[in-house]
């Protein structure tokens, strides 16, 4: 059903061996989002030695055209944007003063930000449909794979924050709260963190991510 064979180095994660085919024979014959295709498009993109940002998302966008596999990501023609993402830009607009003008945050990948939803499909218009198919297991595996290096982590809610409350003292963790409509005015907006992520990469001797444009 899927295609894991471009996982690069995720793929000795035992997530494929011992939990992914239990995963695909709950889904056989169901309809999910996204495409098989792009289901594990975040993994693919980005690999363990190119990290250098974490951002985790909870699940695909439910509507059908939107997500393609990365966390808060959607396709170009998605309009209008989805609220989370939206507030992301508004967030990145008042503390870079520039947002980009597409959803697909495809670049971002490009430049080692990994964006991974803690599941990885979901049905048609059910969001959290399938929080308890097992996916959680490969999202401890990844956070455990990316513990040993310091890398600065974006966590958005106390979902993506429970995911990664282990993680070593070496990293930038930014915990605020999620960019939903319902929590963004609880301490999303006004946290400055791609300008605060930036900065700490600089101060690693490495490169600051251009969050705006390709």
């Amino acid at each position: 059903m899927f295609e894991p064979s471009r996982l690069g180095a995720w793929g000795d994660l035992p997530f494929f061996t011992e939990t992914l085919p239990s995963i695909e024979a709950a889904l056989a014959g169901q309809q999910f989002l996204p495409p098989a295709h792009q289901v594990f498009a975040a993994l693919e993109r980005v690999q363990p030695e190119d990290c250098r940002v974490v951002i985790l998302g909870q699940d695909p966008y439910p509507t059908p055209g939107h997500a393609h596999g990365l966390a808060f990501s959607a396709e170009d023609s998605t309009a209008p944007f989805p609220k989370s993402l939206l507030n992301i830009f508004k967030e990145m607009e008042s503390d870079l003063g520039e947002r980009p003008a597409y959803p697909d945050l495809h670049h971002w990948a490009e430049q080692g930000v990994l964006l991974l939803n803690t599941s990885l499909t979901v049905r048609p218009h059910e969001a959290g449909s399938h929080s308890r198919l097992g996916w959680s297991r490969l999202t401890r595996q990844v956070v455990a794979r990316l513990d040993a290096t310091p890398r600065a982590w974006l966590l958005w809610g106390k979902h993506a924050q429970g995911f990664a409350q282990d993680l070593a003292a070496h990293h930038l963790k930014i915990e605020t709260a999620h960019p939903s409509p319902l929590s963004a005015y609880r301490g999303f907006f006004g946290s400055r963190p791609f300008s605060t992520v930036n900065q700490w990469l600089m101060d690693q001797g490495q490169e600051p991510i251009t969050w705006v444009g390709a």
